[in-house]
């Protein structure tokens, strides 16, 4: 006798480039227990919500009935065989199995892993053969005693605390895993899913103890309001489109449609049908990218709201113009008021309505494919919303061991705060619970949504040391060990399901652990899994960091006085930069917010007023800084404006009030330096030995402040020489290396050019012959030289 056991694979996508894909299990071809696991094939087919599952059947012996069976599924991908697909880790800090188990009954129910939970949570479509698609909407509140469905006024937009605004309250039923779930067939008001596109809704949610709640849906794909008021579970009769987003009404989104800006719908498969129309090829290596980093909200130039992603589509054409093939967008989902950079994610499906939400993100995306440009989404996982109470806190339970959302260590009573049990990791609020499979999904799910739905290309997670690292106690600040261990399981898990949705994302994490393990194999290995880090210290030593001990050599350049300047620190730091590094002369960070930090042009003048004579030396300076971040052996980036040798700070705070017009400057003054990151930029992507990971520095001087490194590869051989000199070696400055051989170099670029704005000092594009590894080359004041060897 036997007992038939079903497993299913599910993905969440529509459809995947899985081939072959196989379950392993340890069971032989008799159904009975063993250590040699068994692969059988899987069939593909389509779950009730339209996404690719693969299934398999089984049939285990009766007499192994209470035997605990593991299981797994390997696959292939185009170029990529036997890959393991199950991404999660099993939730014990010591173990790194990547396995399913399950106790054999008579009664087994199907075993299913699920890849993402994408269809699972939310409102989403149901489809019926034959009849019009239902509707299903599903939450997680395990701690619930009820759970009621809203449907809200979409002239209000907002259910308060006494329930006004609600239209319609429909119970929903506890199924497994802690869901909730209403669907067509429950009840009249859900009759079909296309009818409610567009219906704003809510939960009504009874806690453990019997209080009642009203709360937004975490996996919406669209919250009401593009404004930043915020009633405050007060009765509302304003405008919806006055309203904060994280504390108004979800609202049902179809995202197999696609609405234009004119307000007609088309279907996203004929949107994306023009995405490469252009032949323009994406770049598909990390280190061919030269990425810009964005802030939406700081377009909108001439504006006094912030800029939206309208603004960032028309800017697409600067992009372009600059030369750039990466784009980085601070994190664009909805958040806490316009304000602000987007760091308090409430939503993390839905992109930010203010802004313009989530389907003018994908016109974005394609206007960027369009020009060849990748794009990359900031995200932020360290930390929920500070001000999201209706979208995570306290969801189901007042109780702080129950806070669904957020890790909390033993009991209230063991604190004498009660609130000591939070996990703190030098992030704005508490650390999400990553022991919780369904905390886990929420980030890795939203996630593949927007890689496979939004088309994006990319992330770079914020401060990713804070989750493997930096947990703490918020009572004493004794380490959390377990929740730093589980941080580090959800990346790998994290990037193991991006690897198997998509192999060519760029996945880079801001990361000062210096842990090896975050750029090494996660799916193929026990590594986190990133393409590269953030490396902060090459900044710090090429441009300043306010009481630190690096080189700052922009900001001692600045003091005008000639003192040395330790370049030889600074060396260190590029040669680092060929370590999986992503390397940046201005990040959002770094341009103002920090204590002691400016643009770089201000820092490179010591704050002095940037006019006349000052002015040309900020610039060089700004220019020698470009250059240098452009031509090292990391992945360059560098933060809007620098181009155009932006003055102001970009703070979190008031960057609205500082924002400045770069299309105007573009033009006008800064016209000259962005010529310059033209060039370099040019030089940068089109040449191979640049965009290796080589890197030789064989001239070093402290007091003369010069620097010289090679760049090579497969015969090419490019010296890069900077000079932070006050005054320039007209006579020649003796360069010394073994590279330079007997051998003739060509200039190819000087910083110092007067199309940018320089002294033009250099060597006129000529050729110097070097002898016995030795050149002698005229070098500018503060610039950087480029040598070919011919």
């Amino acid at each position: 006798m036997t007992v038939n056991v079903q497993f299913r694979f599910r993905s969440g996508l529509l459809s995947s480039e899985f081939d072959s894909v196989r379950l392993c299990g340890s069971w032989n071809g008799q159904g009975r227990h063993s250590n040699d696991w068994t692969s059988v094939p899987m069939r593909r087919s389509q779950d009730e919500d339209g996404y690719e599952v693969f299934i398999s059947d089984v049939s285990l012996s009766e007499e192994e009935l209470g035997t605990n069976f593991r299981w797994g599924i390997e696959l292939d991908r185009p170029r990529t065989p036997n890959l393991w697909a199950i991404a999660a880790e099993l939730d014990d800090e010591t173990l790194s199995r990547r396995e399913r188990s399950f106790d054999l009954q008579r009664d087994t129910v199907p075993q299913t892993y699920y890849l993402t939970w994408i269809g699972r949570l939310g409102a989403n479509r149901v489809e019926r053969p034959g009849a019009a698609d239902g509707i299903r909407f599903s939450v997680w509140a395990p701690n619930a005693k009820e759970v009621s469905l809203v449907l809200a006024d979409p002239a209000i937009g907002y259910v308060a605390d006494d329930g006004t605004g609600a239209v319609a309250t429909i119970s929903m039923r506890r199924a497994a895993d802690g869901f909730w779930i209403a669907e067509t067939g429950d009840d009249r008001s859900l009759a079909d899913f296309d009818s409610m596109v567009g219906t704003p809704y809510m939960y009504r949610v009874t806690k453990d103890d019997g209080s009642l709640a009203y709360r937004t849906d975490i996996w919406s794909l669209m919250q009401i309001g593009a404004g930043d008021f915020d009633p405050d579970g007060a009765v509302y009769h304003g405008s919806p489109a006055a309203l904060d987003g994280p504390q108004s009404c979800s609202v049902v989104c179809d995202p197999k449609r696609v609405v234009l800006p004119s307000g007609q719908e088309m279907a996203a498969e004929a949107f994306w049908a023009d995405e490469f129309a252009s032949g323009r090829k994406l770049p598909d290596r990390l280190e061919d990218l030269v990425i810009y980093e964005l802030h939406v909200g700081a377009l909108g130039f001439g504006k006094p709201a912030p800029g939206t992603l309208d603004d960032a589509i028309a800017f697409v054409a600067h992009l372009s113009a600059l030369g750039v093939n990466a784009v980085e967008l601070l994190p664009i989902a909805e958040f806490e008021t316009r304000a602000n950079w987007g760091y308090g994610t409430s939503h993390f499906f839905a992109a930010d309505q203010g802004a313009g939400g989530t389907d003018r993100l994908k016109m974005f995306v394609k206007a960027c494919h369009q020009q060849g440009i990748v794009v990359i989404l900031d995200v932020c996982y360290n930390h929920f919303d500070p001000d999201g109470e209706r979208a995570q806190w306290a969801y189901d339970s007042n109780d702080h061991t129950r806070n669904i959302y957020y890790w909390y260590e033993g009991r209230p009573e063991d604190y004498a705060d009660p609130t000591g049990g939070y996990i703190d990791n030098i992030s704005t609020g508490w650390a999400p619970a990553f022991d919780e499979e369904a905390v886990r999904q929420l980030f890795i799910s939203s996630a593949a949504f927007l890689v496979s739905v939004c088309h994006i290309d990319g992330f770079r997670l914020d401060q990713t040391s804070s989750i493997h690292q930096y947990p703490v106690l918020h009572a004493d600040g004794r380490r959390a060990d377990r929740a730093a261990a589980f941080g580090a399981k959800f990346l790998k898990q994290w990037t193991r399901t991006m690897r198997l949705i998509k192999q060519q994302l760029f996945l880079t994490a801001e990361d000062y652990s210096d842990w090896s393990a975050m750029t090494q194999p996660s799916l193929t290995g026990d590594g986190l899994g990133f393409d590269a880090t953030w490396y902060g210290d090459f900044h710090h030593n090429l441009v300043e960091y306010h009481g630190g001990a690096q080189a700052q050599l922009l900001k001692n350049a600045g003091f005008g006085d000639e003192r040395t300047l330790t370049m030889s620190s600074f060396a260190g730091a590029l040669q680092t930069s060929a370590r999986s590094k992503v390397v940046y002369n201005q990040s959002h960070d770094d341009c103002g917010n920090r204590e002691g930090s400016a643009r770089t042009a201000v820092i490179a003048v010591n704050f002095a007023p940037i006019v006349g004579e000052t002015r040309k030396w900020a610039e060089a300076r700004s220019r020698f800084a470009a250059a240098i971040t452009l031509l090292s052996a990391g992945t360059p980036m560098f933060f809007m404006g620098e181009e155009i040798g932006a003055q102001k700070p970009y703070r979190y705070n008031d960057f609205l009030d500082n924002r400045e017009n770069i299309l105007g400057e573009a033009t006008n003054g800064g016209a000259g330096i962005l010529s310059c990151y033209r060039d370099l930029i040019k030089l940068s992507i089109r040449e191979d030995a640049i965009r290796s990971r080589n890197i030789a520095i064989p001239v070093v001087h402290d007091e003369n402040r010069v620097i010289a490194f090679h760049r090579w590869n497969d015969g090419e051989d490019f010296l890069v020489v900077g000079s932070l000199n006050d005054a320039p070696f007209d006579d020649g400055y003796w360069l010394h290396s073994e590279r330079l051989g007997d051998a003739l170099w060509e200039e190819v670029f000087n910083s110092d050019a007067q199309e940018y704005g320089g002294w033009n000092v250099g060597n006129g594009g000529g050729k110097i012959r070097a002898a016995a590894g030795a050149l002698n080359a005229v070098l500018p004041a503060s610039g950087v030289l480029v040598f070919r060897r011919l």
